[in-house]
C-alpha cells in the first residue's frame, strides 16, 4: 500500500492532482457500456503518486503501489490487505475476492507503479479483476506505460482514457512554496530560478525549496531572493563534477 495517503485538504492544489482526480471521477461516472480503465502516466518525479493518493482519498479508492518483486499472489494479497479482506488459499479465489469487493463497495482500484505489473506479465490479472467487477481501475506509471500496454490488446481495448501528467508549472511552484517553505520567505525571482532548474519535476522543486530554506536558516535569514542565492548550486538530478 502506498504510504502517501493524506487528507485531501492538506495537499497543494497542483495541476497533476486535479488531472488525476478528474480522470478517476470520469471513469467512475461513465455509462455502464463504456470501458472503465484509465491510465495516468508521466516521468518520475512529476507528482503522480501523490496525485493518486489524493484521488484515492477523495473517492475512497483502494490504492496499492506495485513492487518489482511481486508475483500474482503478492499482488492480490496486497490489494486484499488494503481492502481489509483475509485472502483465500488460491490465486483464483483471491482474484474473485478482489473483484467481489470492488463490485459490492463500488469503490475504484488504483494501481501505482503499473510498469512493474506489465513487466512481470501480471497485467492480465488486472483485466480479470476488471471483468469480474466492472469497477473503475486507474493504472499509474511512467512515460512509456501506454506504449507497453499496446502489447496487451485485451487490456488496451478496455481503457477509456490515457491522461498525461504535466510538468510542474509556475503556479505549481508557488503552491509548493506555500506548503513546504514555511519558515523562510522565498522571493519570486528565486522561486522562478528553482522552477526553471527543476525541468518540470515536483520532487526537485521540493528538494530545492528545502535546500534554500536550510541555507537561509543557517545564515539567519528570514527572506531570501535570487541575488542572495547567487551562484549556489541547486539539485538538478545531475551529479556534481569533481576536480580530480
Amino acid at each position: 500500500m502506498t504510504d502517501k495517503k493524506l487528507p485531501h485538504n492538506t495537499l497543494a492544489p497542483l495541476t497533476n492532482v486535479a488531472l488525476c482526480a478528474v480522470a478517476l471521477e470520469r471513469a467512475m461516472g461513465r455509462a455502464q457500456h463504456l470501458p472503465g480503465m484509465v491510465v495516468f502516466y508521466g516521468p518520475s518525479g512529476w507528482g503522480k503518486s501523490v496525485a493518486a493518493a489524493y484521488a484515492a482519498n477523495l473517492q475512497r479508492g483502494y490504492c496499492v503501489q506495485a513492487k518489482s518483486t511481486w508475483t500474482k499472489k503478492a499482488f492480490l494479497v496486497s490489494i486484499l490487505s488494503e481492502m481489509g479482506v483475509a485472502p483465500a488459499r488460491t490465486i483464483y479465489e483471491m482474484a474473485d475476492q478482489v473483484a467481489e469487493q470492488l463490485a459490492l463497495s463500488r469503490r475504484p482500484l488504483i494501481v501505482d507503479e503499473t510498469d512493474h505489473i506489465v513487466d512481470r506479465n501480471l497485467i492480465e490479472l488486472v483485466r480479470d479483476i476488471y471483468e469480474g467487477s466492472n469497477a473503475a481501475i486507474m493504472m499509474i506509471g511512467e512515460e512509456q506505460l501506454p506504449t507497453k500496454l499496446r502489447r496487451w490488446e485485451r487490456v488496451h481495448g478496455r481503457i477509456i482514457d490515457f491522461v498525461a501528467a504535466q510538468p510542474a508549472n509556475a503556479e505549481d511552484a508557488r503552491h509548493l512554496r506555500d506548503f513546504y517553505a514555511l519558515r523562510v520567505d522565498i522571493a519570486d525571482d528565486l522561486l522562478e530560478h528553482i522552477h526553471a532548474q527543476a525541468h518540470g519535476s515536483v520532487r526537485r522543486i521540493c528538494v530545492n525549496l528545502s535546500r534554500v530554506e536550510e541555507e537561509a536558516l543557517r545564515g539567519g535569514k528570514k527572506r531570501v531572493d535570487l541575488a542572495w542565492w547567487a551562484d549556489r548550486p541547486l539539485f538538478t538530478g545531475e551529479p556534481p563534477k569533481r576536480k580530480v
